[in-house]
């Protein structure tokens, strides 16, 4: 059987190397790079769509030394300088020039609004598979950015239109990809291939507050939910200030957030209990999940969650939203709990807050026997996908 040259398209990766943490999708597109500079079974170039110049080639040995820098910036290591780093990378590529039949994977949700990128990455006589990691700006409008709603839209319909696959991480996506298909269009050919896991790495040196506390990873945006777990502490800290156990808010400030900014920045019954942090490298992001009573997840929307299984791997506790897709991905172990309950929160978060709490202890027991999913997992299903769309 044929197999097709393959180019991998790491726009966003390249985009997102400015930023000194990566959201889940920058380390999904991390990990497809990583992926496919070992691979030996076919021809595999690497592309970036990089503004007026166009789309351009990486070279191999390059984009490794890339990859090298943004981990050690990841992580928290002194040394990396992203500027440099992409500088480098651009100076190096090359004129993308396709030759041959290909099969293309952008694995973000980088460009599809530009329906002539996706068509001129698939070629004529190519193939184009797409990573869809979730459809909430179109199915939730009121979460997104301005005009987010309408971008999201419109890489919907392009995706469908041009696209021959679609690798998805969840049957939850899947499923709402479905309803964005047109009238009597057939489903397009697609692979539920969950996201692996990166464990986190040996927890680096920090300050860990000197009561309980609790974890909300994420961007702080309105969907997170961080509203419900602000007006609880507010309440912790006035009905029981000496008791009160503390939240870390770890995560850069996102969108449409008002609200929840100026509660962060001006609620006095906040301060002391609750801390924002914006800019946490990896291990020291490590020791705070570790040390903490549980990590928080009471989101109105999510794509997958890789926090929930960094926590569950790491053997910490998770209290989330009842949301299909963290059943799927956790099952029964972690405590679920309606994102609109602010009284069934409260109740769980006082319960686990104890020394010797039975809840969180239940929870530990679950979680030993909870397998995380695994980028080899995740690969060998998308290396099938690859074979099929290859004939």
């Amino acid at each position: 059987m044929l197999k097709r040259e393959l180019v991998l398209d790491l726009s966003r990766l390249l985009w997102r190397a400015r930023f000194a943490t990566p959201s889940g999708i920058d380390r999904v597109e991390r990990a497809y790079a990583g992926h496919f500079l070992t691979r030996t079974d076919r021809k595999v170039r690497f592309v970036a769509r990089m503004g007026p110049m166009g789309a351009r080639e990486i070279p191999s040995e390059s984009l490794v030394a890339f990859l090298d820098a943004l981990d050690r910036m990841w992580a928290g290591s002194a040394g990396s300088s992203e500027h440099a780093m992409i500088a480098k990378l651009v100076a190096a590529s090359r004129r993308f020039r396709p030759a041959g039949p290909r099969l293309a994977i952008i694995p973000s949700h980088q460009n599809w609004h530009r329906r002539s990128w996706l068509e001129e990455l698939r070629g004529k006589a190519g193939r184009l598979a797409l990573f869809l990691h979730d459809t909430i700006p179109a199915d939730y409008p009121e979460y997104a950015r301005t005009g987010g709603a309408e971008r999201h839209q419109e890489r919907l319909t392009n995706g469908l239109a041009v696209a021959d696959g679609f690798i998805v991480n969840s049957a939850a996506t899947l499923n709402s990809l479905h309803r964005y298909s047109a009238p009597g269009q057939p489903p397009p050919q697609a692979v539920i291939a969950p996201i692996g896991l990166d464990p986190l790495p040996p927890p680096g040196p920090v300050v860990l507050p000197d009561r309980p506390y609790f974890v909300c990873l994420g961007t702080i945006e309105p969907r997170k939910n961080h509203l419900l777990l602000l007006h609880l502490w507010r309440q912790l800290g006035e009905s029981m200030p000496q008791h009160a156990p503390a939240l870390l808010v770890i995560g850069r400030r996102g969108w449409e957030n008002e609200n929840i900014i100026d509660l962060l920045d001006r609620s006095r019954g906040l301060k002391g209990l609750v801390h924002e942090l914006n800019a946490v490298g990896d291990e020291q992001l490590s020791a705070y999940v570790r040390g903490a009573r549980a990590v928080l997840m009471p989101s109105f929307a999510e794509g997958f969650g890789m926090p929930l299984s960094e926590a569950l791997a790491a053997g910490t506790p998770v209290i989330a939203a009842d949301l299909p897709v963290f059943r799927e991905t956790a099952g029964e172990v972690p405590l679920y709990i309606d994102p609109l309950d602010g009284i069934g929160w409260k109740q769980a978060i006082l319960a686990y807050s104890q020394p010797d709490s039975p809840l969180r202890r239940g929870q530990c027991e679950r979680i030993k026997s909870w397998k995380p999913p695994l980028w080899q997992d995740h690969f060998a299903g998308v290396h099938e996908f690859m074979n099929r769309l290859d004939q």
